[in-house]
Protein backbone atom coordinates (compact mmCIF):
# COMPACT_ATOMS: atom_id res chain seq x y z
CA UNK A 1 0.00 0.00 0.00
CA UNK A 2 1.66 2.98 -0.90
CA UNK A 3 0.62 6.06 1.62
CA UNK A 4 2.24 9.59 2.53
CA UNK A 5 3.96 9.82 5.66
CA UNK A 6 4.79 12.47 7.75
CA UNK A 7 7.28 12.68 10.48
CA UNK A 8 7.27 15.83 12.49
CA UNK A 9 10.63 17.91 13.79
CA UNK A 10 8.72 19.15 16.62
CA UNK A 11 9.87 22.33 18.84
CA UNK A 12 9.28 22.18 22.36
CA UNK A 13 7.46 25.56 23.68
CA UNK A 14 6.88 27.38 26.63
CA UNK A 15 2.50 27.46 26.75
CA UNK A 16 0.67 29.75 27.97
CA UNK A 17 -2.01 28.03 28.72
CA UNK A 18 -4.08 24.54 27.39
CA UNK A 19 -5.42 26.43 24.28
CA UNK A 20 -2.40 27.55 23.46
CA UNK A 21 -1.30 24.17 23.15
CA UNK A 22 -4.48 22.63 21.13
CA UNK A 23 -4.22 25.24 19.00
CA UNK A 24 -0.60 23.94 18.14
CA UNK A 25 -1.16 20.52 17.97
CA UNK A 26 -4.73 21.28 15.47
CA UNK A 27 -2.02 23.36 13.29
CA UNK A 28 0.39 21.04 13.10
CA UNK A 29 -2.05 18.02 12.12
CA UNK A 30 -3.79 20.46 9.70
CA UNK A 31 -0.25 20.69 8.01
CA UNK A 32 0.54 17.18 7.72
CA UNK A 33 -3.30 16.30 6.61
CA UNK A 34 -2.71 19.18 4.07
CA UNK A 35 0.59 17.77 2.72
CA UNK A 36 -1.39 14.21 1.83
CA UNK A 37 -0.35 12.37 4.81
CA UNK A 38 -1.93 9.28 5.71
CA UNK A 39 -0.11 8.85 9.05
CA UNK A 40 1.57 11.94 11.11
CA UNK A 41 4.38 11.01 13.46
CA UNK A 42 5.08 12.80 16.44
CA UNK A 43 8.49 12.30 18.46
CA UNK A 44 9.40 10.90 22.65
CA UNK A 45 8.20 13.30 24.98
CA UNK A 46 7.16 15.99 22.79
CA UNK A 47 4.13 16.26 25.48
CA UNK A 48 6.93 17.36 28.16
CA UNK A 49 5.98 20.95 27.08
CA UNK A 50 2.48 20.96 28.82
CA UNK A 51 4.61 21.07 31.61
CA UNK A 52 4.86 24.47 31.46
CA UNK A 53 1.13 25.16 31.95
CA UNK A 54 2.15 24.67 35.37
CA UNK A 55 4.82 27.01 37.23
CA UNK A 56 4.82 25.74 40.31
CA UNK A 57 6.60 22.30 39.26
CA UNK A 58 7.68 22.82 35.69
CA UNK A 59 11.29 23.39 36.87
CA UNK A 60 11.22 20.04 38.83
CA UNK A 61 11.68 16.20 37.49
CA UNK A 62 9.31 14.47 39.28
CA UNK A 63 6.45 17.46 39.32
CA UNK A 64 6.87 17.96 35.69
CA UNK A 65 5.84 13.77 35.42
CA UNK A 66 2.76 14.30 37.54
CA UNK A 67 1.78 17.62 35.78
CA UNK A 68 2.36 16.12 32.47
CA UNK A 69 0.56 12.11 33.33
CA UNK A 70 -2.56 14.31 34.76
CA UNK A 71 -3.38 15.64 31.47
CA UNK A 72 -2.98 12.37 29.71
CA UNK A 73 -7.08 11.91 29.13
CA UNK A 74 -7.44 15.21 27.88
CA UNK A 75 -4.28 14.63 25.28
CA UNK A 76 -5.85 11.71 23.96
CA UNK A 77 -8.94 13.23 23.68
CA UNK A 78 -7.79 16.03 21.09
CA UNK A 79 -5.60 13.69 19.66
CA UNK A 80 -8.37 11.20 18.87
CA UNK A 81 -10.84 14.40 17.82
CA UNK A 82 -7.92 15.44 15.19
CA UNK A 83 -7.23 12.39 13.88
CA UNK A 84 -10.76 11.78 12.95
CA UNK A 85 -11.15 15.08 12.16
CA UNK A 86 -8.43 14.56 9.35
CA UNK A 87 -9.44 11.39 8.55
CA UNK A 88 -5.75 10.37 9.45
CA UNK A 89 -3.78 8.16 11.51
CA UNK A 90 -1.56 10.00 14.13
CA UNK A 91 0.80 8.45 16.42
CA UNK A 92 1.20 11.05 19.42
CA UNK A 93 4.07 12.22 20.86
CA UNK A 94 5.03 10.20 23.89
CA UNK A 95 3.65 11.07 27.48
CA UNK A 96 4.59 10.04 30.96
CA UNK A 97 1.83 7.52 32.53
CA UNK A 98 1.13 6.92 35.76
CA UNK A 99 0.25 3.42 36.69
CA UNK A 100 -2.15 2.08 39.56
CA UNK A 101 1.38 0.72 41.09
CA UNK A 102 2.53 4.63 41.20
CA UNK A 103 5.13 4.14 38.21
CA UNK A 104 5.52 6.02 35.74
CA UNK A 105 5.90 4.92 31.96
CA UNK A 106 7.07 6.39 28.78
CA UNK A 107 3.63 5.78 26.23
CA UNK A 108 3.18 6.39 23.00
CA UNK A 109 -0.38 6.15 21.74
CA UNK A 110 -1.31 5.29 17.90
CA UNK A 111 -4.72 7.06 16.99
CA UNK A 112 -6.43 5.30 14.28
CA UNK A 113 -9.07 7.76 12.24
CA UNK A 114 -12.22 5.27 13.48
CA UNK A 115 -11.93 6.38 17.03
CA UNK A 116 -9.52 3.51 17.92
CA UNK A 117 -6.33 4.04 19.82
CA UNK A 118 -3.08 1.34 20.29
CA UNK A 119 -0.53 1.73 23.20
CA UNK A 120 3.07 0.83 23.15
CA UNK A 121 5.03 1.97 26.23
CA UNK A 122 9.01 2.30 26.20
CA UNK A 123 10.65 -0.90 27.28
CA UNK A 124 14.08 -0.88 27.65
CA UNK A 125 14.95 2.83 29.95
CA UNK A 126 18.25 5.20 29.42
CA UNK A 127 20.31 6.18 31.94
CA UNK A 128 18.61 9.81 32.96
CA UNK A 129 15.11 7.56 33.04
CA UNK A 130 16.74 5.12 35.55
CA UNK A 131 18.88 7.25 37.46
CA UNK A 132 17.49 10.66 37.67
CA UNK A 133 14.03 11.07 36.47
CA UNK A 134 12.19 7.48 37.74
CA UNK A 135 10.65 6.81 34.56
CA UNK A 136 9.85 2.85 34.41
CA UNK A 137 9.89 0.31 31.59
CA UNK A 138 6.51 -0.45 30.71
CA UNK A 139 4.92 -3.72 28.47
CA UNK A 140 4.50 -5.62 26.55
CA UNK A 141 5.48 -5.70 22.90
CA UNK A 142 3.01 -4.83 20.74
CA UNK A 143 1.90 -4.47 16.82
CA UNK A 144 -0.78 -2.23 15.10
CA UNK A 145 -2.59 -3.86 12.69
CA UNK A 146 -4.09 -0.66 10.32
CA UNK A 147 -6.08 0.20 7.17
CA UNK A 148 -2.23 1.43 6.71
CA UNK A 149 -0.48 -2.21 7.31
CA UNK A 150 1.12 -3.74 9.84
CA UNK A 151 2.80 -0.94 12.46
CA UNK A 152 5.45 -1.43 15.25
CA UNK A 153 6.71 1.63 17.35
CA UNK A 154 10.30 1.69 19.15
CA UNK A 155 10.53 4.82 21.36
CA UNK A 156 13.79 6.24 20.56
CA UNK A 157 16.59 3.92 22.84
CA UNK A 158 14.58 1.03 22.15
CA UNK A 159 15.20 1.47 18.57
CA UNK A 160 19.15 0.40 19.34
CA UNK A 161 18.03 -2.94 20.90
CA UNK A 162 17.64 -5.23 17.76
CA UNK A 163 15.45 -8.47 19.06
CA UNK A 164 12.71 -6.21 20.42
CA UNK A 165 12.58 -5.09 16.22
CA UNK A 166 13.24 -8.75 15.09
CA UNK A 167 9.84 -9.67 17.11
CA UNK A 168 7.97 -7.47 15.62
CA UNK A 169 9.40 -8.24 12.12
CA UNK A 170 8.45 -12.04 13.07
CA UNK A 171 4.95 -10.82 13.91
CA UNK A 172 4.27 -9.33 10.30
CA UNK A 173 5.36 -5.92 10.82
CA UNK A 174 5.75 -3.85 7.87
CA UNK A 175 6.81 0.10 9.10
CA UNK A 176 8.39 0.70 12.31
CA UNK A 177 7.80 3.96 13.83
CA UNK A 178 10.55 5.55 16.14
CA UNK A 179 9.66 8.48 18.25
CA UNK A 180 12.77 10.07 19.66
CA UNK A 181 14.03 12.53 22.32
CA UNK A 182 17.79 13.38 22.28
CA UNK A 183 19.86 16.16 23.68
CA UNK A 184 23.40 15.61 21.32
CA UNK A 185 24.55 15.08 18.32
CA UNK A 186 25.51 11.72 19.42
CA UNK A 187 22.37 10.91 20.65
CA UNK A 188 20.47 11.33 18.02
CA UNK A 189 23.00 9.36 15.52
CA UNK A 190 23.05 6.49 17.98
CA UNK A 191 18.48 6.86 17.27
CA UNK A 192 19.21 6.96 13.21
CA UNK A 193 21.64 4.66 12.82
CA UNK A 194 19.46 2.17 15.17
CA UNK A 195 16.72 2.85 12.94
CA UNK A 196 18.55 2.19 9.87
CA UNK A 197 19.71 -0.93 11.29
CA UNK A 198 16.67 -2.10 12.01
CA UNK A 199 15.90 -1.59 8.69
CA UNK A 200 18.14 -3.33 6.82
CA UNK A 201 18.05 -6.19 9.03
CA UNK A 202 14.05 -6.17 9.02
CA UNK A 203 13.79 -5.39 5.56
CA UNK A 204 10.88 -2.74 6.61
CA UNK A 205 10.41 0.92 6.38
CA UNK A 206 11.26 2.96 9.45
CA UNK A 207 9.96 6.32 10.48
CA UNK A 208 11.80 8.33 13.60
CA UNK A 209 10.74 11.69 14.51
CA UNK A 210 12.64 13.75 17.00
CA UNK A 211 11.97 17.03 18.82
CA UNK A 212 14.43 20.07 18.29
CA UNK A 213 15.37 23.23 19.78
CA UNK A 214 15.67 24.61 23.30
CA UNK A 215 13.68 24.56 26.88
CA UNK A 216 15.91 26.09 28.90
CA UNK A 217 13.13 25.88 32.02
CA UNK A 218 12.42 22.39 31.52
CA UNK A 219 14.90 20.09 33.58
CA UNK A 220 13.69 17.06 30.89
CA UNK A 221 13.92 18.17 27.74
CA UNK A 222 15.94 21.56 27.42
CA UNK A 223 18.26 20.69 24.93
CA UNK A 224 16.70 18.45 21.78
CA UNK A 225 18.77 17.66 18.48
CA UNK A 226 17.83 16.04 15.48
CA UNK A 227 16.17 15.46 12.18
CA UNK A 228 13.55 13.22 10.72
CA UNK A 229 14.25 10.55 8.96
CA UNK A 230 12.56 7.82 6.72
CA UNK A 231 14.48 4.61 6.27
CA UNK A 232 14.40 1.76 3.73
CA UNK A 233 17.01 -1.09 3.13
CA UNK A 234 19.33 -0.28 0.90
CA UNK A 235 18.23 -2.90 -1.71
CA UNK A 236 15.87 -3.25 -4.31
CA UNK A 237 13.89 -0.40 -5.96
CA UNK A 238 14.99 1.71 -2.38
CA UNK A 239 17.27 4.66 -2.61
CA UNK A 240 20.99 3.11 -2.85
CA UNK A 241 21.93 4.44 0.88
CA UNK A 242 18.44 3.20 1.98
CA UNK A 243 17.62 6.93 2.65
CA UNK A 244 14.26 7.73 1.24
CA UNK A 245 13.69 11.32 3.23
CA UNK A 246 15.88 13.60 5.12
CA UNK A 247 14.88 16.54 7.65
CA UNK A 248 17.22 19.49 7.91
CA UNK A 249 19.26 19.44 11.50
CA UNK A 250 17.35 21.15 14.09
CA UNK A 251 14.37 22.50 11.60
CA UNK A 252 10.85 22.87 13.05
CA UNK A 253 9.06 20.71 10.01
CA UNK A 254 7.13 18.83 8.55
CA UNK A 255 8.89 15.98 6.84
CA UNK A 256 7.44 14.28 3.85
CA UNK A 257 7.54 10.68 1.81
CA UNK A 258 5.70 9.15 -0.12
CA UNK A 259 5.74 4.83 0.79
CA UNK A 260 4.91 1.94 -0.39
CA UNK A 261 4.98 -1.00 2.00
CA UNK A 262 4.23 -3.24 -1.14
CA UNK A 263 8.18 -2.41 -1.94
CA UNK A 264 8.70 -3.67 1.45
CA UNK A 265 7.11 -7.68 0.76
CA UNK A 266 8.54 -7.46 -3.02
CA UNK A 267 12.18 -7.15 -1.31
CA UNK A 268 11.32 -9.72 1.77
CA UNK A 269 10.93 -12.05 -0.96
CA UNK A 270 13.24 -11.34 -3.49
CA UNK A 271 16.08 -8.76 -2.32
CA UNK A 272 19.39 -8.85 -3.63
CA UNK A 273 19.74 -10.43 0.10
CA UNK A 274 17.46 -11.72 2.71
CA UNK A 275 18.22 -10.67 5.84
CA UNK A 276 14.81 -11.04 7.43
CA UNK A 277 14.62 -14.44 6.08
CA UNK A 278 17.83 -15.16 7.04
CA UNK A 279 18.09 -14.13 10.61
CA UNK A 280 17.10 -17.50 12.04
CA UNK A 281 20.28 -18.46 10.56
CA UNK A 282 22.21 -16.43 13.72
CA UNK A 283 21.89 -17.33 17.18
CA UNK A 284 19.16 -16.03 19.40
CA UNK A 285 15.39 -14.66 19.11
CA UNK A 286 12.59 -13.09 20.71
CA UNK A 287 8.96 -13.65 19.80
CA UNK A 288 5.92 -11.56 20.02
CA UNK A 289 3.70 -13.13 22.93
CA UNK A 290 0.24 -14.23 22.09
CA UNK A 291 -2.54 -11.75 21.64
CA UNK A 292 0.12 -8.80 21.07
CA UNK A 293 -1.02 -7.66 17.82
CA UNK A 294 -3.95 -5.29 18.04
CA UNK A 295 -6.23 -4.68 15.59
CA UNK A 296 -7.12 -1.11 14.88
CA UNK A 297 -8.48 -0.98 11.34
Amino acid sequence: MSFIVAAAQYPIDLLDDWDGYAAKLARWVEQAAAGGAALAVFPEYGAMELASLDPATMGDLAGSLASVAALLPRIDALHADLAARHGLHILAASTPCRLEDGRYVNRARLFAPNGKIGVQDKLVMTRFEREHWGVSAGAPLRLFDTALGRIGISICYDSEFPLLARAQVEGGAELLLVPSCTDTLKGYWRVRHGSQARALEGQMIVVQSPTVGEAAWSPAVDVNRGAAGVYAPPDGDFPDDGVIALGRLDAAEWLFADIDLARVAQVRADGGVLNARHWAEQPGGLSLPRGAVVDLR
